[in-house]
């Protein structure tokens, strides 16, 4: 009996759960990072921060916990704006981030490449600006990069290419320029194919597959045919020109001589 109660007492002073100091970290720098302006988050707290999985329960809206560990963060139409930490990265377990259809802000951080378990990525539909980390390229697992409609510049690295488990990829409608890498544009094998919508909505991106770059300008041709035929229309104009100077001055000349001539004929 002495040692059933003892048994019990042993299980009620454990913890329910162990909380990891990175995903304290990591839900604690985000929460100050990003804005609510419409309380969507309220039970994101210091507290909740502290413990917010008990094996594959979540007390946080959003998240998704595996083992105690948070795995999966959803904070889609929500209205959010700041800026995305690159605290984000403590949560070392993480296998997919979807925060799309919000008003977030400032660059993707480039400590999101520490994110090694990582599948999907979707930051879809913001206001990001600055250029895409070429370091996303470290997340090998990645299957979906969803980064469309944004303010994002710069060209699209090559090192993206090398993700051999990439089945989705779309970063149409944005301020992109340059030459659509080779291995996103034109992959060969039994790679996953991206279609011109994946790229469209960036006037200054070009290559396969989008269609060719329409003419911004005349072509050589063009210009050269103008140019030969403001030189004719010049050459006829001065050649008519010269040709009325040439034939009023005959006149001229031919009535002096005509004076010259009724001057020293005698009268009769």
């Amino acid at each position: 009996m002495g040692f059933v109660i003892l048994l019990l007492l042993t299980f009620t002073t454990l913890p329910l759960s162990s909380s990891d100091p990175n995903d304290e970290a990591c839900l604690t720098q985000l929460s100050q990072t990003l804005k609510d302006p419409l309380n969507n988050l309220q039970n994101w707290t210091k507290s909740t921060f502290a413990n917010p999985c008990s094996g594959f329960t979540s007390y946080l809206p959003g998240a998704t916990c595996n083992n105690g560990r948070i795995y999966k963060l959803s904070l889609t139409n929500l209205s959010l704006q700041g800026s995305i930490s690159p605290f984000l990265s403590n949560c070392t377990n993480l296998q997919s981030l979807d925060l799309s259809s919000n008003s977030i802000s400032g660059p993707i951080p480039q400590d999101l490449q520490y994110l090694v378990n990582l599948a999907v990525l979707n930051l879809s539909s913001n206001r990001l600006e600055g250029e895409i980390p070429q370091q996303l390229a470290l997340c090998a697992y990645l299957n979906v990069i969803d980064l469309h409609d944004n303010l994002l510049t710069g060209q699209i690295p090559q090192e993206l290419g090398l993700l051999a488990r990439l089945s989705a990829f779309d970063v149409s409608n944005n301020k992109l320029s340059g030459p659509i890498p080779a291995p996103l544009g034109n992959r060969s094998g039994n790679l996953p194919r991206f279609n011109a919508t994946s790229f469209g909505g960036n006037k200054d991106l070009y290559g396969y597959p989008l269609p060719p770059m329409k003419s911004k300008g005349l072509s050589v041709l063009a210009i050269v045919g103008i140019g030969l035929g403001s030189g004719l229309a010049s050459l006829v104009i001065s050649f008519t020109g010269v040709c009325i100077w040439l034939k009023i001055t005959e006149e001229k000349m031919a009535a002096a001589e005509e004076g010259k001539i009724g001057q020293f004929m005698p009268d009769y």
